[in-house]
């Protein structure tokens, strides 16, 4: 099998234990995803700001952003470093939905489409968040969803009333991409 596209979303919204902000921990880990063996960075999103999901009045807003990759990965093993690179950046999982220092999602690799074994593909909820397909569309404009057959830019017109804002230029890669 030749290289295919990755589709990862970045998310965190509390500071790590040394007090790095939520935003340079996802400035970080592009800088992280991009030594991923297999795998080459292509693009990175801009920096949106979004308001939890389900709604917390406690819980600080997340900071979002999609990269493209492209290489040769399995889905578990790329799963697993993702996971990987969470707990690196000290990532606890103490409830569904808690806020944290970070969270990385597999939203589609290669098209492919699986409900089992983790993870499913595409993301089950990818389609329901403007926080994953704004930044999506940044990055792989066109693209479509592989089990719907929707566009990006179809989805994201169904999500227009979440709260969700831009606050930085995404980085280049740092990698070139030839």
């Amino acid at each position: 099998m030749g290289a295919e596209m990755a589709l990862v979303a970045i998310g965190a919204n509390l500071p790590q234990a040394d007090g790095t902000p939520a935003i340079e921990t996802c400035r970080w880990v592009v800088r992280r995803l991009a030594t991923l063996r297999g795998m080459r960075l292509l693009a990175v999103s801009s920096w949106w700001e979004s308001a939890p999901i389900p709604p917390d009045p406690g819980t600080p807003p997340y900071i979002n952003g999609v990269v493209r990759l492209e290489g040769k990965a399995e889905p578990e093993a790329l799963l697993a470093a993702l996971h990987a690179i969470e707990d690196e950046a000290g990532r606890v999982r103490p409830y569904l939905n808690a806020p944290r220092v970070l969270d990385l999602d597999l939203i589609d690799l290669g098209g492919r489409v699986r409900d089992a074994p983790p993870p499913v593909l595409p993301h089950p909820r990818a389609h329901l968040r403007a926080f994953v397909l704004r930044p999506l569309a940044e990055v792989a404009p066109g693209w479509m969803h592989p089990a719907l057959g929707q566009s990006v830019e179809v989805l994201t017109e169904t999500v227009a009333g979440q709260e969700i804002r831009r606050v930085a230029e995404g980085c280049p890669p740092s990698r070139p991409s030839a």
